[in-house]
């Protein structure tokens, strides 16, 4: 596995891992999820030869704050440290930046995994998170 800087947009690989996530917020709009990736502050991803395994996307000034915006492996490749390598190139990238942060499914599992990592609920470190959505 290398994981790699992801410059070049690839509209179709890109879709068929998100459909396979089930992130279909993301695939039912397939221009603003270019756009998404376009407007980034970094992307990271996994590759086995050309083979797509995972990306990582983040958003922010990587200065005093990042912001890990999607984290997804291929469905058939989880839990083989796809998605921990990922993580820690973004921790490696940005080691001096005071906040990193992510927003997640509230499950068990993805709570440990996080955990794993370094990373604390919001209320473990006497702070609320708040998001407004624009859809529906």
């Amino acid at each position: 596995m290398e994981i790699r800087e992801y410059r070049e947009y690839r509209e179709e690989e890109i879709l068929q891992l998100y459909q396979a996530a089930g992130w279909k917020a993301y695939t039912e709009d397939p221009e603003a999820l270019r756009r998404g990736f376009e407007g980034s502050l970094l992307v990271l991803a996994a590759y086995d030869g050309e083979d797509l395994l995972g990306i990582i996307r983040t958003v922010g000034d990587g200065s005093t704050i990042v912001f890990i915006q999607d984290v997804l492996v291929c469905p058939e490749r989880r839990r083989q440290g796809i998605g921990t390598a990922l993580i820690k190139a973004v921790l490696e990238r940005y080691p001096d930046v005071r906040q990193i942060e992510l927003t997640t499914d509230n499950e068990p599992e993805t709570k440990a995994f996080y955990r794993s990592l370094g990373f604390s609920e919001f209320s473990e470190i006497g702070c609320i998170g708040f998001m407004k959505t624009g859809r529906p």
